[in-house]
């Protein structure tokens, strides 16, 4: 059986690629072959001429294969910016139809797991009239929310929840990535999520904690 998840979060800087990885890691302890790929990102370094970006490269270390980058981040932007900006930049017209064709093959090889990390939030705009939501519908992945456990989380992680529903897609899972100390607000919040959003919490992952250690990916399978 093969198991697609598309990892979004409630905005960027919030531990998607840490949360992905740690996924990986359980499923490949599991024992599932697993690819982490990234399609499009925004925040790139040079090596070499070729524009590569740090959390794509985590994620093809970690996959159980090390595929070609190209395969892993087929969209890579130099500044870190909203990817519809960068994209207008370099005069590229970027549409989820060509994301799609690009990372098709790559999600329908040899795994058994593919984890797909979005850029951004859940409706980051990819042009003038597509957002990041658009390729996730277009995928009909089920979805892993990643939510960054500080003030203003609860509105956030709501409306993205709802936004979620409102395109007929599927929410899996969340999990509470904790961005600062474990306190009493903190707990307070989680809880809170807990009665509004109607799908599992995988786990509460604490500050300076191995995601993998953490989740639960008995829900997901």
């Amino acid at each position: 059986m093969t198991y697609k998840f598309f990892i979004t979060g409630t905005d960027t800087n919030i531990g998607k690629t840490y949360i992905s990885i740690g996924l990986i890691k359980k499923f490949q302890q599991s024992g599932f072959r697993t690819l982490g790929l990234k399609p499009i990102a925004s925040g790139g370094k040079i090596i070499d001429g070729k524009i590569y970006n740090e959390d794509a490269l985590c994620l093809q270390k970690h996959s159980s294969k090390n595929l070609d980058y190209d395969l892993i981040n087929p969209f890579c932007f130099l500044p870190p910016i909203s990817p519809n900006i960068a994209a207008e930049r370099v005069k590229l017209k970027l549409t989820v139809e060509d994301i799609y064709q690009k990372i098709y093959p790559t999600i329908n090889g040899n795994y058994e797991v593919y984890i797909v990390e979005g850029v951004g939030g859940w409706k980051v705009p990819l042009n003038d009239q597509e957002t990041l939501a658009d390729l996730v519908y277009k995928l009909n992945i089920p979805i892993i929310l990643v939510i960054g456990i500080r003030l203003g989380c609860i509105n956030h992680s709501i409306l993205t929840y709802e936004s979620i529903l409102n395109k007929n897609l599927m929410l899996k899972g969340w999990v509470a990535n904790c961005l600062g100390p474990t306190n009493l607000e903190n707990d307070a919040n989680i809880e809170t999520l807990k009665q509004y959003i109607k799908a599992p919490c995988l786990g509460v992952v604490g500050l300076n904690q191995q995601p993998e250690e953490m989740l639960d990916i008995t829900p997901l399978l």
